[in-house]
């Protein structure tokens, strides 16, 4: 008899994983390792990459190859994709995840700085998905998962830009979904909540806010790393299969309540 749980497995496969140095994105690169997956970590950080390689290839024994590339540039998208099937012959999975925020009043943000971070937040993922899905269209198959966000579908204070680019990520997937399902490419999404990384800690060091925030969370508690790490994996395997252009809200029951 097989073994049901064969439907999450990833052995074979080779999975790309932006912003993959730490936080969510370090949480992701470990369940698809975990699932069998070899890797390619996309960050700027090369001390990042390199303990989160170093990390994953030990715990799991799957190879690890890193980029350092600054995502605001069209030619190191270019440059993740050529490597990628260089090095391994093939893209199974690309997870959107690499992002930035300022945390600044609407009233005063600059048109440098919306520029900024829609292009890491939006732009990038936008078009490195789309080379990355012409080599899953040549191969018949493929599996994206983009980072949206509690704020793709409601407001927080002092982070506009952030929340009209996770607004963006939402309906691109679909559209994507759309589009690229008759090649047999699955594109879907994956909305956290709060969760605590790097990105997150001005939020997490107020006190006031803290509390609120949790205040707000059925489950009573915050999300994990790991947690985003566990959907992104469903939605990368064989069990979701027959699921495109979804977003799942890893939230605690925020967007329930």
């Amino acid at each position: 008899m097989a073994n049901y749980l064969d439907v999450f497995s990833l052995t074979g496969k080779v999975s790309i994983v932006t912003g993959g140095g730490r936080g969510i994105g370090f949480g992701i690169a470990k369940a698809l390792a975990g699932a069998g997956s070899d890797l390619v970590l996309v960050a700027r950080t090369e001390s990042q990459l390199k303990e989160a390689a170093d990390f994953v290839s030990k715990e799991y024994g799957r190879h690890v190859e890193t980029i350092s590339a600054d995502l605001s540039n069209p030619d190191s998208l270019k440059k993740i994709v050529s490597h990628t099937i260089n090095r391994f012959g093939r893209i199974d999975i690309l997870v959107n995840n690499a992002g930035s925020n300022i945390r600044k009043s609407y009233l005063e943000v600059t048109p440098e700085e919306y520029d900024t971070i829609m292009q890491i937040q939006l732009k990038s993922a936008y078009f490195l998905a789309q080379a990355t899905a012409k080599e899953m269209v040549k191969a018949g198959r493929g599996k994206i998962v983009n980072l949206a966000s509690l704020t793709s579908k409601i407001a927080v204070p002092n982070i506009s830009i952030y929340g009209a680019a996770k607004g963006g990520i939402f309906s691109l997937t679909k559209s994507m979904a759309v589009e690229l399902a008759p090649h047999n490419i699955n594109v879907n999404a994956v909305a956290p909540g709060y969760v605590r990384t790097f990105m997150t800690e001005a939020a997490f060091k107020d006190k006031d806010r803290c509390e609120w925030m949790l205040s707000r969370i059925p489950l009573g508690k915050f999300g994990t790393p790991e947690d985003i790490g566990n959907t992104a994996l469903f939605l990368a395997s064989p069990a979701s299969d027959y699921i495109t252009g979804e977003v799942i809200f890893v939230d605690g029951g925020w967007m329930a309540a």
